[in-house]
């Protein structure tokens, strides 16, 4: 019999305060269910979508988690049982599971894919060549369509979406702004991801900082709302962009947010916002993998990553990832 730990919600967290929320639990499992596989854990991806799955909310893009379930999160692994041919005992493989030793998942429910177990680095499957990938092409390319020459500005630059955005931006030839809180950060978007222009949030006027770019932002990768996204509004070019790809800001609440201040300017200016998740693309994975992997094999897209070990650490790792303390991508090392 094999003994499986996992977090369990408790209970609805108050801000960062996860501790009281979560408790980590342990259980004996039986074979696996049939038509679905399961995965031991080597690793935990940090992902700031999931805290609004925490909340009591219902009109959130997916339903509440249950109070006494386990947490669902996007898992990389091993597949160590499978009731599914597609799904060989041994092959690496990238799903929604659980935060758990064990990860059981229903392949096509949970997005389980096989995944290239070649390459320098696997934790990449959660970086370069992983769904935050997928999603800062996807708003970059396919939602903003950024175009050579335009101003590209991103929030939450330094973070694993946000840091993905800057680099594919310039790739695809547009100039590009990155908005991050403290001197660390910014200096890292200018030294390591080459961005044209750095806005440190924590000590700069962001608002002021913008209205220096000439003719304005044409487009926006949003992703976190609040305060930042009412200085980017009256700082936008006519007719341009935005992609909202989060609202960070808002995920702790367990109650919709007032809107944003500046709304009169996306008539003003004649912006066109356009929300987006990337679930919406996954039949594109393969598609967008493309360009990904032939970046990532040239050295011209990466992704640092902030590692804890263990699985007992991961309410630590989410914590420093939702107080924005990471550069790149939290993970969390479950097993070797």
């Amino acid at each position: 019999m094999t003994s499986n730990r996992y977090w369990r919600l408790d209970r609805h967290p108050d801000g960062l305060n996860f501790s009281e929320a979560f408790s980590l639990q342990e259980e004996t499992l039986g074979p696996v269910a049939p038509n679905a596989v399961r995965v031991r854990t080597q690793y935990l991806s940090m992902d700031a979508g999931t805290r609004m799955w925490m909340t009591p909310r219902t009109d959130g893009y997916q339903p509440p988690l249950p109070l006494g379930g386990k947490m669902t999160g996007l898992c990389l692994g091993r597949i160590a049982e499978s009731d599914d041919a597609r799904f060989p005992v041994g092959a690496l493989a990238r799903g929604f599971g659980q935060w758990a030793d064990f990860a059981d998942m229903i392949p096509d429910v949970a997005g389980l894919e096989l995944v290239d177990e070649s390459i320098p680095d696997v934790r990449q499957h959660f970086g370069a060549l992983g769904m935050n990938a997928w999603t800062a092409y996807a708003g970059v390319k396919e939602v903003l369509g950024a175009q050579p020459g335009e101003w590209l500005a991103v929030s939450a630059a330094a973070g694993a979406t946000g840091s993905l955005v800057c680099q594919i931006g310039k790739l695809l030839g547009a100039r590009v702004i990155g908005i991050a809180g403290g001197a660390e950060k910014c200096r890292y978007l200018r030294a390591q991801l080459g961005v044209d222009v750095a806005i440190d949030y924590k000590n700069e006027n962001v608002e002021a900082a913008l209205a220096g770019i000439e003719g304005g932002v044409h487009a926006y990768f949003e992703n976190v709302g609040g305060a930042i996204l009412d200085a980017v509004l009256p700082n936008m070019a006519h007719y341009g962009r935005i992609a909202i790809c989060g609202l960070v800001s808002s995920y702790d609440a367990d109650a919709a947010q007032a809107g944003p201040a500046r709304f009169d300017q996306i008539l003003m200016r004649r912006l066109r916002v356009e929300g987006f998740f990337i679930p919406d693309f996954l039949h594109r994975g393969p598609e967008f993998l493309q360009p990904l992997r032939r970046w990532y094999d040239a050295g011209q897209l990466q992704m640092r990553f902030e590692e804890f070990t263990g699985l007992y650490a991961t309410l630590d790792a989410y914590a420093t990832m939702m107080s924005g303390r990471n550069i790149g991508k939290v993970i969390v090392r479950v097993h070797n």
